[in-house]
């Protein structure tokens, strides 16, 4: 379907571009005083239409920005040619008042300003040649009203920002709603895919959970083992908790349990159980934490939401490189930061963190921080992510602060 469409606007790209080539030949042909004439001017005009058709004929199988700027240039050079080569038609002039509205084709913004500057030069370059040296004997029908005329053509290049503003603004619309229809068709993939696959992996977790809370009991195990099968049944819960996560994409809880949660507490506790993992890759985890910050959200939840900050953190970072984790209170919120001095991202990168199957470790599926921004505004929270290549990656999380009492 999609190919189909894609063929039908190059047949009426190259139909239309036909048309003007067409229309462009008969200017050379039909009733031009140059006609016949093995002069510049007319060699001139006969080049200049054989480089803009070849741009335009080129240009679906060689979109590039070069190209339309070519296209830009080339045009603007033979409509100038014109009113200059043929003072005799009066029309030509009114070509050079929309020679901008080519660009907005492009839907380049960019190009769009460059050719309204480029436009702007060149049309004061041609009123003072008229004013200055051509004083009315080439151009009369320009000279007898030189100040309305460039009155008007000031005006056209109004209109024509005015058209491109709304135009542009209404793309760029179209745009947003495009992307946030894929990211809805993403997250209802995602919802059916955990939904499909969350029985068969919380039977494995049930029977494992069942063994270790058997072994927690055994009197023949030292308290040490004791407490490791209990950080082990807590990390099953968390797992429980992660897939319960994913089908709340596919089925949002319409109720959200909150209790206000100490930031403190639960840092110390995520950083304790991720400083062995840390040492694996011998990074050390720095945790400061100043005033009292306490928030209304989700224990659980939150604790997951600043394990796969941090442990991201930890896998971006080099080999001893220390991850900064840091929480305080501002301007009633709760600020937590988590800071590496990793590899970092682009901001391309940046931008697709969060999206469904995007993720930048090589068996990463994306669902980590997926869940994570799910979380954050779940709890009317913001996250925020600056990095950069080489100079690692700066995490914000803020939360609204919740007085304890």
């Amino acid at each position: 379907m999609k190919k189909n469409s894609i063929t039908f606007n190059k047949k009426i790209y190259y139909i239309i571009v036909w048309i003007i080539i067409a229309i462009m030949i008969s200017g050379l042909l039909i009733d031009n005083p140059r006609f016949g004439e093995s002069g510049v001017v007319y060699i001139s005009h006969s080049i200049l239409v054989f480089i803009l058709s070849v741009c335009l004929l080129l240009y679906p199988k060689n979109g590039t920005d070069i190209l339309r700027l070519t296209i830009i240039i080339v045009a603007s050079v033979y409509f100038y040619a014109l009113f200059l080569f043929y003072p005799e038609t009066w029309s030509t002039f009114i070509f050079l008042c929309f020679i901008p509205a080519l660009s907005i084709l492009f839907f380049d913004s960019r190009l769009f300003y460059f050719s309204l500057l480029l436009n702007a030069i060149l049309i004061t370059i041609i009123f003072g040649y008229i004013m200055l040296i051509d004083r009315g004997l080439q151009y009369p029908y320009i000279e007898e009203d030189l100040i309305g005329n460039f009155i008007n053509f000031i005006a056209s290049q109004i209109i024509i920002y005015f058209i491109f503003y709304l135009t542009n603004g209404r793309i760029k619309k179209q745009q947003i709603y495009y992307e946030q229809i894929q990211h809805s068709e993403r997250l209802k993939t995602t919802g059916q895919l955990a939904a499909a696959v969350a029985h068969e992996i919380r039977n494995p977790l049930t029977v494992v959970k069942g063994f270790l809370q058997l072994f927690e009991q055994d009197s023949s195990f030292s308290d040490e083992r004791k407490g490791h099968f209990t950080l082990m049944i807590d990390e099953l819960n968390t797992a429980e908790q992660v897939i319960s996560q994913f089908l709340s994409i596919a089925k949002p809880d319409k109720e959200n349990v909150t209790e206000n949660v100490d930031v403190n507490t639960v840092l110390q506790s995520v950083t304790d159980l991720l400083h062995s993992y840390g040492l694996l890759h011998d990074n050390r985890i720095e945790l400061k934490v100043t005033g009292d910050c306490t928030i209304s959200a989700n224990t659980i939840e939150f604790k997951q939401l600043l394990i796969n900050i941090i442990k991201n953190a930890i896998e971006a970072s080099t080999i001893g490189d220390l991850v900064l984790v840091t929480a305080g209170r501002e301007k009633g919120f709760v600020v937590i930061q988590v800071i590496d001095h990793g590899r970092g991202m682009s901001e391309a990168e940046v931008a697709s963190l969060g999206t469904p199957f995007y993720s930048l470790k090589s068996k990463g599926t994306g669902l980590g921080m997926m869940i994570c921004f799910n979380i954050v505004e779940k709890f009317k929270g913001t996250i925020d992510i600056h990095s950069s290549i080489g100079h690692g990656t700066t995490v914000t999380i803020r939360f609204p602060f919740s007085n304890p009492s």
